[in-house]
């Protein structure tokens, strides 16, 4: 099966899924109340300069303020129409040109940075860089030339700078033509915007969920994009026709009741939050992301085959670093990542392991650095973490638990409810005592009624038990 993106537009939200050979490799969501503003341009104005942390807050119109790192502001595009070149003091109420590079997260405000960068299909204009570069993915020597070559032909404007994007390779010069050209007019206009507001405000806002994926995973190696909305259909149609016209006998109108559960797609999306993931070789990966840190450990599990244990611990390795990639870019899991691989004793083996996960990240659109492997099989690495994940868009912290993953048992609770008793009584004169529990407690405390009893003599009182199936595990009502 070819490899295909499916968008599911709805009035809540809108979902996209990237299949290859039938596999999900890539899912987003967005829905109004979460949109990204990743990518959004402001024209914003320092709250504050903290020297001592070489960083700034910045006012961009959000109720969370930006960070910016003040390094940063030398090089930036400079907001008014004359370019003073003299080093200034970096002053509150200020006004910068900011691009958001990373979402809120927790109590943190949007990550800011003066480095604009505007993307096209093949190419990213850089506004405050003169420079012309190509991708680092880009491995290929010769492509590289060839692609810079092109670049230094088209005798673009010197004021800006261009990067090659990986879509880039294999195309012609026209193509990067068109897409330059389109990117300078859209540049014009920001800058005109730019003129005609006050600080803070937006500038410029990035595409949407639906034409993001278009131009970012819409590669000529997809066989088809399939819409089940016939509204996002023509949307889709007319953004095609001005820049993608080629591949617009691509896209297909889905008119059946439930295009995921049609394509076996539910079923994937659902493995995206389990915690833990099964091989083919019945060894598994256990994922535990907090919210700076990212531990996947690997787990022979039911492995059955027939192999001395440094043969089984690389077999199984090779299958999981396969899987570990693939789910830190299906779940877009960022910051620091650690891998515990099997233990293996194997120089050699180690390294082909940590061959085998660096060919795996090698399309991953998310920049990252890996440290390499310790001889314990540990692999450290850090993952650049830009949107909110699937899973924070999805969950919410259990109110149960209130996000501990666990709560006490009965076992736990039926002799702290022994010590709150003794702390409640201590100092009265009380003859009876209501005591209001969850059921599943109550049960643990009966289970020896001779117990009860016992408690009862001592503290000279009658204890009666209150059954509250509604009353948390952990709650005790003394009344």
């Amino acid at each position: 099966m070819p490899k295909e993106i499916l968008i599911d537009s709805g009035p809540q939200e809108k979902r996209a899924a990237v299949l290859n050979n039938g596999r999900l490799e890539e899912f987003y969501i967005e829905r109004p109340q979460d949109k990204t503003i990743v990518g959004n341009i402001y024209k914003g104005k320092i709250e504050a300069a903290l020297p001592s942390l070489g960083a700034a807050f910045v006012d961009i119109g959000l109720l969370k303020k930006g960070f910016l790192y003040l390094s940063e502001i030398e090089d930036s595009f400079e907001v008014s129409e004359v370019k003073d070149k003299r080093p200034q003091e970096v002053k509150k109420g200020q006004e910068v040109l900011v691009q958001v590079v990373k979402e809120s997260f927790g109590t943190k405000g949007p990550r800011l940075s003066c480095e604009i960068g505007i993307p096209g299909r093949y190419l990213v204009l850089m506004p405050s860089d003169k420079r012309v570069g190509v991708s680092r993915r880009i491995e290929d020597d010769e492509e590289k030339r060839r692609l810079k070559s092109i670049l230094l032909e088209l005798k673009l404007p010197n004021d800006v700078g261009f990067i090659v994007r990986t879509a880039a390779c294999g195309k012609s010069k026209q193509e990067l033509l068109r897409d330059a050209n389109f990117l300078l007019k859209l540049w014009g206009r920001i800058k005109k915007t730019i003129q005609g507001k006050k600080a803070p405000s937006l500038i410029y806002e990035e595409y949407d969920l639906t034409f993001r994926v278009i131009r970012d995973s819409f590669t000529d190696d997809v066989s088809k994009l399939i819409v089940n909305s016939k509204e996002e259909y023509y949307r889709i149609q007319r953004f095609m026709n001005t820049f993608l016209r080629y591949l617009t006998n691509k896209v297909e109108l889905y008119r059946g009741d439930d295009l995921f559960e049609d394509k076996d797609v539910e079923k994937q999306i659902s493995r995206v939050f389990e915690k833990k993931i099964y091989l083919k070789s019945k060894a598994y990966l256990v994922i535990e992301p907090t919210e700076g840190l990212v531990v996947i450990d690997v787990n022979s599990g039911g492995f059955k085959k027939r192999l001395e244990q440094e043969e089984t611990a690389f077999k199984v390795n090779c299958e999981a670093a396969l899987e570990a990639a693939h789910q830190l870019r299906l779940r877009d899991l960022g910051g620091i990542i650690v891998i515990d691989f099997i233990d293996m004793y194997k120089e050699q083996h180690r390294r082909e392991v940590l061959n085998v996960l660096k060919k795996s990240l090698s399309n991953d659109r998310a920049k990252y650095d890996i440290l390499g492997i310790s001889k314990f099989g540990v692999v450290e690495m850090t993952r650049e973490r830009i949107h909110n994940t699937v899973q924070a868009l999805s969950f919410q912290d259990c109110p149960y638990c209130h996000g501990k993953g666990r709560v006490k048992s009965t076992v736990t609770m039926s002799i702290l409810v022994v010590k709150e008793l003794k702390k409640f009584i201590k100092g009265k004169a009380l003859r009876a005592i209501n005591l209001t529990l969850n059921p599943a407690v109550i049960d643990e405390i009966l289970k020896d009624k001779g117990n009860l009893s016992f408690l009862e003599r001592r503290l000279r009182l009658k204890i009666n038990l209150i059954s509250n199936p509604s009353a948390h595990i952990e709650d005790i009502k003394i009344s």
